[in-house]
């Protein structure tokens, strides 16, 4: 499984830079609120897959599976890392420091 692992960080300013150059016309603040609105759009579509992979859809039936929630989860987590780097080229650093924070707080109230 080590070989499906990749540098994050990297392949996420990688991203931001395919998109940067794909959608010039929303630079800016635009641009930014537009990636802040694409992580709700990916948000929507983990709550879609998990009502599809429980069948809570009664016209619908069974129309996703688990799988598809994981895929749907890690696009949350692409887009939200990508617009992070929207924000800031710093992005590693602020993820990092966040990242320490919050693990420190969860450990201290074990």
């Amino acid at each position: 499984m080590d070989d499906e692992r990749t540098d994050l960080f990297p392949v996420i300013d990688d991203l931001w830079q395919w998109l940067e150059s794909a959608q010039p016309e929303t630079a800016g603040r635009e641009g930014l609120l537009l990636r802040l609105l694409k992580l709700s759009e990916e948000v929507g579509e983990v709550a879609e897959a998990v009502i599809g992979a429980t069948g809570q859809n009664p016209r619908k039936g069974v129309t996703h599976t688990w799988a598809d929630v994981e895929a749907e989860l890690c696009d949350v987590v692409i887009t939200a890392l990508v617009t992070l780097r929207t924000l800031t080229p710093e992005a590693p650093e602020v993820f990092g420091r966040h990242l320490a924070r919050v693990a420190a707080r969860s450990r201290g109230t074990r």
